[in-house]
């Protein structure tokens, strides 16, 4: 299990715990959220249903946490090839948010989220335990679709994606 950088409301580190323990008892880490974009539109992608939480939600091209150690360009770029086998796709940082949510009475997200954009035109690979699908989405789809269908996505994209489009 990945060690997790344990964070305090101004992102500086507390100490590191695992990810289950994070999840579990609600415990502020450091994350991050990338959206890759070309043009108009936005690349999302469906969370497997066998993810432990939002599984069949659409969110962000990818998202994870750095692990203890990393930084998070470090963990950006590896991620990016680990979920969607995207190579060479410089990513910039935007902004950051704090988000708490409770799914259940065992599991949280409490999260210090880093939001990067980049841009990208290429083939995507996704890796079929973590992602069920992905869609390149216009920007005014997107609009329409958080304002009638916000349960459709994941909480975290509802807060990064007004940031994203105020961005690209």
């Amino acid at each position: 299990m990945d060690e997790l950088i344990c964070v305090d409301a101004l992102d500086r580190q507390t100490g590191t715990a695992d990810k289950a323990y994070c999840h579990r008892y609600g415990i502020l880490h450091r994350a991050f959220s990338i959206f890759l974009y070309h043009g108009d539109k936005l690349l999302l992608q469906r969370r497997a249903l066998g993810k432990y939480h939002s599984g069949g939600k659409w969110a962000n091209s990818c998202c994870s946490h750095p692990r203890a150690g990393e930084t998070l360009e470090v963990a950006v770029e590896r991620r990016l090839y680990e979920e969607l086998g995207v190579k060479e796709c410089p990513c910039r940082e935007i902004g950051s948010f704090v988000y708490r949510h409770s799914f259940s009475p065992e599991l949280y997200e409490y999260e210090y989220d880093h939001v990067f954009v980049g841009e990208y035109e290429g083939e995507v690979h996704p890796d079929e335990s973590e992602i069920m699908d992905t869609r390149w989405y216009g920007r005014d789809e997107l609009i329409k679709l958080m304002n009638e269908e916000p349960e459709r996505f994941a909480p975290w994209f509802i807060t990064a994606l007004p940031m994203v489009l105020k961005e690209i």
